[in-house]
């Protein structure tokens, strides 16, 4: 049973193929048996060929014609393959039929490659599903089973554990950690959660497990979106194509007009017999039927789309790769796009009786105990220095936390914490911290107390300002998108000036909008849009959604990206990789390149094959292999893309 399940599955993956295959074998065959005398066997095996070869176009070109009464290359093939059959069983000339059954199977060898191009494009972004989960782990009678998202109902209580991103909206009901929010609220800094308080899809979780209800219904998981855009990339045409589709229709009446015209009026005009004149007129719809030219598109898109979700990044259809291409103006995100959503230490300032390093060692020495993201922040900065870790470490959630380290007490915290054990802030370092604090820095303050016993009895030995962390790549990708001549590059952000600077500065940006609302970065798209036409946006969070959809090209983070950037986005990266922008572009120019190669090719071909018709130097043979062939010639082409 295991064979012919195999062998249904194979021909069901690769009907086209098969179909190509069945209509070769049957032609050679055909051919073979005519070869030998033996026509009746001869006229069962080329009709079969005919059927099994021309079937899928017969049926696209007659639902074609029934349904939105037009002509399509299909039919025009199918109705010079079934001429040429009809004159060489008129004319006793069977070699015609071999021609007729030859233009079929390179047809059907054209459209199976083509559908090769296509199936590559949805294995590549299926691959991909790997990269994201789509499942929950669900508590069902006090033990914990793993379930698709599309299961979950309201009411159901999942786990999610440190590390985990949270799989649907909900409530939690148990547990305390904090959650890497940026791609919903724009936040840049991790936010504390415990029982009681809203979590959404998409968030990261940190370091503590949390029992989380689910309160609404679950939507689409991003697999689901991803097995629909590939559906969209397959049946949505760019402009381009659009194009080509529309110019197909109306060459194809012209093609049966000018058909019908070489079928009817040579022999009255120039004394041709009417057997050399309907040949020249089936030879001419073949020549001079656009397969070439319908060819020239979409596979080398295709192709495009294939290897873009090969290297993480995905374009929801042939368009976008068009438009990124062309690009000439970027507007990058700042928060969880040009920087990561992971804190650092920025600076460390230490009150006057006290180093940058005695601040540092006092902090790790209690944070070290903690899984907060700022304690590890401050551990990793103070990794080269000699520290010894506290004891009997105390960790406050949303405040601060205290220990015992070298018989004295150290605390580290927010400034209202800080006061529950000291006297007084210093008036320089309040000073600081509130200027910190205006640039977006968050500021940890750092004390200790001789006599623990006496709980103000402490003194202030500095203060650590934590910043977001510019993405490592973010540099050098600013740097390549402007070699690749991209001619402005900007960031929007909402933060303020001296931070949006800051990191502007780090990366490489010379032009900045600062403190934005979702409405402004839409207006300053616009504004880029009126001076250099096609304009991307790269973003990640609700925010920023406006602005991707208003832009030429719309570019969200695949890993922080919110639902709703990924949803309004055209082109995601998978893995949040910056440098990935760059592969995009000159994926677009190259698919451009070849296209236009493509369409050289196969209008020099149509051109060529119609002089040599009516000059009478080729047979219908010669006419198929030249057209079909260079069907095929400009559908290997595009798959140049999939390397």
């Amino acid at each position: 049973m295991l064979y012919p399940q195999r062998f249904t599955q194979f021909t069901r993956e690769h009907a086209d193929t098969v179909a190509a295959l069945l209509c070769g074998l049957l032609l050679f065959l055909g051919w073979f048996a005519l070869h030998l005398g033996w026509f009746g066997l001869a006229l069962l095996l080329l009709p079969a060929a005919y059927v099994i070869g021309g079937y899928e176009s017969a049926r696209e070109g007659l639902t074609t014609l029934f349904k939105e009464k037009e002509l399509d290359v299909d039919l025009l093939m199918i109705v010079a393959a079934i001429g040429a059959a009809s004159l060489g069983l008129w004319r006793r000339e069977y070699h015609l039929i071999i021609d007729g059954a030859i233009l079929i199977l390179i047809f059907a060898i054209s459209g199976a490659l083509e559908g090769y191009a296509m199936q590559r494009t949805e294995r590549s972004i299926r691959s991909l599903m790997s990269l994201t989960p789509d499942t929950a782990r669900v508590l069902l009678q006090g033990k914990e089973e793993e379930i698709p998202i599309t299961q979950l109902k309201v009411g159901d209580e999942i786990v999610v554990k440190p590390g985990e991103l949270i799989p649907t909206d909900g409530i939690i009901v148990s547990g305390y950690s904090t959650l890497n929010q940026a791609a919903i609220t724009g936040e840049s800094l991790p936010v504390e959660k415990t029982v009681g308080e809203e979590v959404f899809a998409g968030t990261l979780n940190g370091y503590g497990a949390l029992q989380i209800k689910v309160h609404k219904p679950a939507q689409s998981s991003l697999i689901q979106r991803v097995i629909r855009l590939v559906e969209q990339a397959k049946t949505q045409a760019p402009p381009s194509q659009e194009f080509i589709d529309r110019f197909e229709k109306v060459y194809a009446k012209v093609i049966v007009v000018a058909g019908i015209l070489l079928a009817t009026l040579p022999p009255f005009l120039w004394g041709w017999d009417w057997e050399t004149t309907i040949y020249r007129a089936l030879t001419f719809l073949v020549v001079a039927s656009p397969c070439a030219l319908m060819a020239a598109i979409m596979p080398t898109l295709l192709s495009g789309i294939a290897n873009g979700a090969r290297q993480g990044i995905l374009f929801k259809n042939g368009a976008q790769l068009e438009k990124i291409g062309k690009v000439r103006a970027i507007a990058f995100d700042k928060t969880g796009t040009l920087t990561t959503g992971q804190v650092q230490v920025f600076q460390v300032i230490s009150a006057s009786e006290y180093t940058q390093t005695d601040v540092l060692k006092a902090a790790a020495s209690v944070e070290s105990y903690s899984e907060h993201p700022i304690g590890k922040a401050i551990v990793q900065a103070a990794g080269d220095l000699d520290w010894i870790g506290a004891v009997q470490v105390q960790a406050i959630p949303g405040q601060g936390i205290v220990g015992i380290a070298q018989e004295q007490q150290v605390i580290v915290g927010n400034a209202v914490f800080l006061q529950q054990y000291v006297t007084n802030l210093p008036k320089e370092l309040r000073e600081i911290a509130q200027s910190l604090e205006q640039e977006g820095k968050t500021v940890v303050w750092v004390a200790k107390n001789p006599t623990p016993l006496f709980e103000r009895g402490g003194e202030v030995m500095g203060v650590i300002a934590i910043a977001d962390e510019v993405r490592s790549q973010a540099a050098a990708t600013i740097t390549r998108l402007k070699k690749l001549g991209v001619e402005q590059i900007v960031m929007l952000t909402g933060d303020n000036q001296e931070t949006a600077h800051s990191v502007a500065k780090a990366v490489g940006i010379d032009r900045v909008y600062a403190q934005l609302l979702p409405e402004d970065k839409l207006d300053v798209i616009r504004r880029l849009q009126q001076q250099y036409q096609t304009v991307a946006m790269v973003g990640d969070g609700i925010n920023d959604a406006p602005a991707l959809a208003q832009a030429s090209v719309g570019i969200a983070m695949g890993v922080s990206g919110s639902d709703v950037a990924l949803e309004t986005a055209d082109i995601v990266l998978m893995a949040d990789r910056l440098e990935k922008i760059a592969v995009a572009m000159h994926l677009g120019r190259r698919s451009q390149a070849i296209v236009k190669q493509n369409i050289f090719v196969a209008l020099g071909f149509i051109m060529l094959l119609l002089v040599g018709n009516f000059l009478g130097n080729i047979n219908l043979p010669i006419g198929v292999i030249g057209h079909e062939g260079s069907t095929v010639l400009v559908t290997l082409s595009g798959l140049r893309l999939l390397k």
